[in-house]
């Protein structure tokens, strides 16, 4: 999540009660959590063997909750007893809870060469590009960005909060969701899917890709151009789909894990771990499909013992 300006820290940690540890007059471009950090944004850890991989990570502000030694040249670290709540209350202060009070914000862009049939809703700073097609009571949430002659089924929601909490003591607290959705050229989304924003990161669908319908897709997801998947297909967070990927139906990926270039996963398969690319993989979890019917002629000879 990039903030609108480049906003000084001593603002950010006089608002947060943080201690500064480095140059004072530096400026955070954004936030964002670890995996999708770039330079200038800020991130946080709060668990001290992760504080090395914060600290070497592309962020150029870290908040933790202690005191570190040998800060790498360059990070500025924040010092903060919670460092969750503090990341929290910047991602909210940024992204504040805007309910919508009329169908299409007016706030959003929309070409208008766009058809929006009945009932399609359309929230705020949402951006849509030339020549797309968005269907019956279809929802867009906040900060969604479409490109060019994309098509959105009815009934799909896209821009829904991230499924993602923090335990504590009390139970789950619930993340704030900063993040977009963004919507690249000439895709195409069937009916009834679902797209999760990312917590604080994007959430990207390749130009050219083809989903089917009841499909859902975690926070956070990178999903490669000219993909196709059928109907059901299930992605956890924070996971890397290459190009040209194909996912049959009822499909179901984990979070944290890459499909490769041209990979083909056979109809109601699990993956859950890394795949190579320009293979073909069935089973769950999902393997080489030769090995994949190997192991089911196997299997199939033992009965007949």
């Amino acid at each position: 999540m990039k903030f609108s300006q480049p906003i000084p820290i001593k603002q950010i940690a006089a608002k947060i009660k943080a201690q500064i540890i480095g140059d004072e007059n530096a400026k955070a471009l954004g936030i964002n959590e670890i995996h999708q950090v770039k330079e200038g944004d800020i991130t946080f850890s709060d668990v001290r063997k992760y504080f090395d991989k914060a600290l070497k990570s592309k962020a150029t502000f870290i908040i933790l909750n202690e005191m570190v030694e040998n800060i790498p040249e360059g990070k500025i670290v924040l010092i903060h007893p919670n460092p969750f709540d503090a990341y929290d209350s910047i991602v909210r202060e940024h992204r504040p809870f805007d309910p919508l009070s009329m169908e299409i914000a007016e706030s959003s862009s929309v070409h208008h060469s766009v058809i929006l049939e009945p009932n399609v809703v359309i929230g705020n700073h949402v951006r849509i590009g030339i020549g797309c097609y968005i269907q019956a009571n279809a929802v867009i949430h906040d900060y969604t960005v479409i490109g060019k002659n994309v098509q959105i089924g009815a009934g799909s929601i896209i821009g829904t909060d991230a499924f993602y909490y923090k335990r504590n003591t009390e139970g789950y607290r619930k993340w704030r969701s900063g993040g977009r959705v963004v919507i690249e050229d000439n895709v195409d989304i069937g009916a009834a899917c679902t797209i999760n924003k990312g917590v604080s990161g994007d959430t990207t669908i390749g130009a050219g890709t083809k989903l089917d319908a009841q499909i859902h897709i975690g926070h956070d997801v990178t999903i490669g151009k000219n993909c196709l998947f059928a109907a059901q297909v299930g992605i956890g967070g924070n996971t890397i789909i290459e190009d040209e990927v194909i996912l049959y139906g009822q499909v179901g990926v984990a979070q944290n894990i890459t499909i490769g270039r041209k990979a083909v996963v056979l109809a109601k398969s699990g993956v859950s771990k890394d795949l190579e690319g320009e293979k073909t993989y069935f089973g769950y979890p999902a393997q080489d499909v030769k090995d994949a019917y190997k192991d089911l002629a196997a299997l199939r000879q033992l009965r007949k013992k």
